[in-house]
């Protein structure tokens, strides 16, 4: 009997061991668009974006400023439109408003396209950060024995406390100062 009872408050210690040990999962949590925009590479990337954007912007902009000197050209024949010389003058405003309609297509295929191509381009640069970034973040979690890691940064979490920050970890994980601020918003 005395070898029975043994045993059951064997299972039973095991039994609370195991639920206890359950309730003490590691919970961490880390600020993952920090350590993206910390990389060397994010910033490399924020300044190829850049480069292209303001390319992009120059092209259409000198698109919008044909456009305008048409319409001032317009405008200008229209306000001196007269009787006497509107067998000449119609033909010409009918041709700048042509010309007018092919412009503002082409300006917004232009804008359309551009948003295409920096969405894509931004996409095969940013793309392999986060992956680098989220496999720190696993090697990292693995090491500290967490159960959980929440970010941040884009989930809505309303209220933490406590917890472990990995944010730093992460960051010396991938050859980062810990203390290093994340990029500054491009201007625009």
């Amino acid at each position: 009997m005395k070898n029975l009872l043994k045993g059951a408050v064997a299972i039973v210690a095991v039994f609370f061991s195991t639920q206890f040990a359950n309730a003490q999962q590691k919970l961490g949590h880390i600020n993952f668009a920090e350590i993206i925009q910390s990389t060397s590479d994010y910033k490399t990337a924020e300044g190829q974006l850049k480069t292209l954007s303001d390319g992009k912007t120059k092209e259409i902009q000198d698109m919008v400023t044909i456009y305008q000197t048409k319409q001032k050209e317009a405008n200008d024949k229209l306000r001196n439109r007269s009787e006497a010389n509107k067998e000449t003058v119609d033909p010409e405003i009918n041709k700048l408003g042509q010309e007018l309609q092919d412009i503002q297509s082409r300006i917004q295929t232009a804008q359309q396209a551009a948003q295409e191509e920096l969405g894509k381009k931004e996409d095969e640069l940013i793309t392999p950060i986060q992956r680098k970034v989220a496999e720190a973040v696993n090697a990292v979690s693995k090491e500290k024995g967490m159960a959980y890691v929440f970010d941040i940064s884009s989930t809505n979490i309303p209220y933490f406390q406590g917890g472990e920050d990995l944010t730093a970890a992460v960051k010396t994980k991938l050859g980062i100062s810990a203390t290093a601020a994340p990029a500054a918003p491009a201007k625009k």
